[in-house]
């Protein structure tokens, strides 16, 4: 319900807070280290099932 109701008004008044608390030399190291946690994330949740298995069994010898 509530996530309807967010319009460009609120995303623009969101992203003028995020630049005050953060500022303008901080955001970009920011955004970087989000989209390696979004990539390590996709490439965790694109592994093959045979690696994740192997690499179990080893573990447990």
């Amino acid at each position: 319900m509530i996530l309807g109701m967010i319009g460009w008004p609120q995303v623009i008044l969101i992203a003028v807070i995020v630049l005050l608390l953060f500022g303008g030399r901080k955001i970009p190291e920011l955004m970087k280290g989000l989209g390696k946690g979004v990539k390590e994330f996709k490439d965790a949740t694109n592994t093959p099932e045979d690696e994740s298995t192997s690499t179990e069994s080893k573990e447990n010898k």
